[in-house]
């Protein structure tokens, strides 16, 4: 959108400088909360049975991975605004799919190398992912939920700041 001219005709608009940006991210996040929903029916289809979780861990659960959607978006729209052009943007991104790897979602933190344990541990996938378990498998929490909320948070403003920056130094 940056190199095709739109946002330069929107921001000769009486609109919000800001509405460009919370647009694509409310977009995004929609999104992420549809495919979260589907993939999630796929699984109940499937036979994913969460004996311990109620109404209020699913609706706890959907909210976490909404807000953890809601943070890297904002990550990934401040990347593509510092990229110079739509294929460095598509590419910038990609580190960000392998922290899913590196954290405790497939092999539990214990059975890690020693030297690779804190990488794991201290990194925003590994807080969520146990807290997700916990509320619809019912392990242990833990300090996990506020960790990932944190963690939420704090890439979020992180990303909103990068991306407004880009965003309003860019002369297009």
């Amino acid at each position: 959108d940056m190199n095709e001219g739109i946002i330069a005709r929107f921001r000769t608009m009486a609109i919000h400088r800001g509405s460009v940006l919370f647009g694509h991210v409310v977009g995004s996040v929609l999104q992420a909360i549809l495919s979260v929903i589907l993939v999630g029916a796929v699984g109940v289809a499937m036979g994913f049975r969460s004996t311990d979780a109620g109404v209020l861990e699913w609706l706890a659960a959907l909210g976490l991975l909404a807000f953890f959607a809601l943070a890297f978006t904002w990550i990934a729209v401040g990347m593509g605004l510092g990229s110079p052009n739509a294929e460095a943007a598509s590419n910038n991104a990609m580190p960000l799919i392998l922290l899913p790897l590196i954290s405790s979602a497939f092999v539990p933190l214990d059975s890690m190398p020693g030297w690779f344990q804190p990488i794991a541990h201290y990194q925003p996938f590994t807080p969520a992912i146990e807290t997700l378990r916990g509320l619809l498998l019912g392990t242990q929490i833990g300090n996990n939920w506020w960790i990932a909320l944190l963690w939420c948070a704090a890439l979020s403003v992180l990303g909103w700041r990068w991306s407004q920056s880009q965003y309003n130094a860019d002369p297009r």
